[in-house]
């Protein structure tokens, strides 16, 4: 046999040994350490009092609150189930983005004063069960922490004020916050939280010239 055809039998031979071996497992690809996350237009409300200088012409005032809209769960008929996750907590207000409540005046709800500014809101329950307090948070805080509003238990929470449990009316399929004026009493708007079979209120004075 000639050495060239030697060397291409022995060519032949190691390819078939390659083929024919198995080849090595690969390793299991690596869960990523951070991943992206959001939403495609997603449905919000936004609800606002303003106040306008009709002599002048010009704005004097006003505050908005802006939130998701969740859709009210069956489960959360459960008792059991909606106590696991509400009683104790503070509990996240809206979805998607954070629920904020945005003022150019101070207003005082509930008694409580809140400072002119821009707040993140939350709903906290007492221990047991039978009240409601809205939870006031911090932007700046929550954003130097990196807190998404799914973890708002994460969130510093600066005050809470206490809200006043109404009968329910009609079932409120998503969440619907609004906030309601009187014409006859330009410094008193009532705010009303209803979701589901839940519905809060808290009045607001505010402090028009």
């Amino acid at each position: 046999m000639s050495n060239k055809l030697l060397r291409v039998t022995i060519l032949s031979f190691a390819m078939v040994l390659c083929l024919a071996s198995p080849l090595p497992a690969q390793d299991a690809k690596p869960k990523p350490k951070v991943v992206s996350f959001g939403s495609d237009s997603p449905e919000r409300g936004t609800t606002r009092v303003g106040y306008w200088n009709v002599e002048k012409n010009m704005g004097i005032g006003q505050f908005a609150i802006d939130y998701g809209r969740p859709v009210w769960r069956k489960e959360y008929e459960d008792t059991a189930k909606f106590d696991a996750m509400t009683k104790g907590k503070v509990y996240r207000l809206g979805s998607n983005f954070w629920t904020t409540l945005d003022t150019d005046m101070p207003l005082k709800i509930a008694g409580k004063t809140v400072p002119p500014g821009a707040w993140y809101l939350g709903l906290h329950r007492s221990d047991d069960g039978a009240t409601w307090s809205l939870a006031f948070i911090e932007p700046d805080k929550a954003r130097a922490a990196h807190v998404d509003a799914s973890e708002i238990e994460r969130a510093p929470v600066a005050f809470k004020i206490p809200m006043t449990t109404d009968q329910a009316g009609e079932m409120k399929e998503k969440l619907t916050i609004d906030l309601i004026r009187q014409k006859e009493n330009l410094k008193t708007v009532t705010l009303q939280i209803g979701w589901g079979k839940i519905q809060l209120s808290a009045p607001i004075e505010v402090p028009v010239p």
